[in-house]
């Protein structure tokens, strides 16, 4: 197995990316989707997959059912990303890392999560931030024969270049992912979004 992932400056770009990783045969109980939601764009408060995930169950099996993975989307909040639309397994093992003995910083929650699931440190680093400030992260484990194109999807699906952005960020002076941030404001969202508009 292999962890692929991309960072998306639009939620529907994300979702987009999760349909055609369906598509091409990597099952939804493998794919993780996680967005900021700091901007209150969505709201569900009938959702009880971060109540799940939080008392154990796991949002993976919340989002078990034959709706696909992005009906089973919940609400929480992880330290430094802030409050989050989130599915799948990236999530709930966050939410499990929130839940034991190790809490915040870079060795719990979505950084802990995607360096155990594979993904580098530095690159875990950048794609907590991307989320912070108001993208969304998408990650699927995936068999060796589908890894190919499961990485071609997450490339030509209007995915964030990783490397760019970590230049973006380190031009601000950006160090790395800090847990313990204040949450990105709404106001701050938008001034990065028009920033990487431009850039493109």
């Amino acid at each position: 197995m292999k962890t692929v992932t991309g960072l998306f400056d639009s939620y529907d770009d994300a979702s987009d990316a999760v349909g055609e990783l369906e598509a091409s045969g990597v099952p939804h109980s493998d794919i993780s989707i996680v967005a900021s939601n700091s901007t209150d764009w969505y709201d569900n408060d009938s959702s009880t997959a971060a109540d799940d995930a939080a008392g154990g169950a796991g949002l993976g099996a919340v989002v078990g059912g034959a709706g696909g993975l992005l009906t089973g989307l919940g609400i929480m909040a992880i330290p430094g990303v802030g409050p989050v639309v989130a599915a799948g397994w990236l999530a709930a093992t966050a939410v499990g890392a929130l839940g034991g003995a190790v809490v915040g910083g870079a060795a719990g929650g979505i950084v802990g999560a995607l360096t155990d699931s594979g993904v580098s440190e530095q690159d875990a680093h950048v794609y907590a931030e991307g989320v912070r400030r108001g993208g969304t992260l998408v990650t699927a484990k995936v068999d060796d024969a589908l890894a190919r194109d499961a990485e071609r999807i997450l490339r030509h699906t209007k995915s964030v270049n990783l490397e760019d952005r970590r230049s973006a960020y380190e031009a601000g002076g950006w160090t790395g992912f800090d847990a313990d941030a204040d949450n990105y404001t709404k106001g701050e969202i938008d001034r990065d979004r028009a920033r990487n508009a431009s850039r493109l």
